[in-house]
């Protein structure tokens, strides 16, 4: 898996252009992610990330960082032993193609907030 390109509103990965919000467990991609209260990341919106067990969740926050994770969640992730870390989304992908090439792609999430 590789994600070639971001911009504001737009990623591509292996070829394929998104549009969307989206996710990636396990090297697979989910997109069209769409959040129950918007701009605040939640427990219930990454429920499959949780089921998947990674390591590490990665979240792009959107380009400007509008997404933000709700206060309790890291410690929520933690106590379930996933790691967190909360990023601009350029910065959420070069992080998680680090870790990917570093831990493999079963090993790292992430979730993409694409535009603000």
């Amino acid at each position: 898996m590789k994600i070639e390109s971001y911009r504001f509103g737009e990623i591509i990965i292996d070829g394929i252009r998104y549009t969307k919000d989206l996710k990636i467990i396990k090297g697979k991609t989910f997109d069209n992610w769409l959040r129950s209260k918007g701009h605040t990341l939640q427990l219930d919106d990454i429920l499959d990330v949780v089921a998947a067990k990674p390591s590490t969740l990665i979240v792009g926050t959107g380009a400007y960082g509008r997404m933000v994770v709700k206060p309790g969640l890291s410690e929520k992730l933690e106590s379930k032993g996933i790691r967190i870390e909360a990023l601009p989304t350029e910065s959420a992908i070069q992080r998680f193609s680090e870790l990917a090439s570093l831990l493999g792609h079963e090993d790292v999430a992430i979730a993409l907030h694409l535009t603000c």
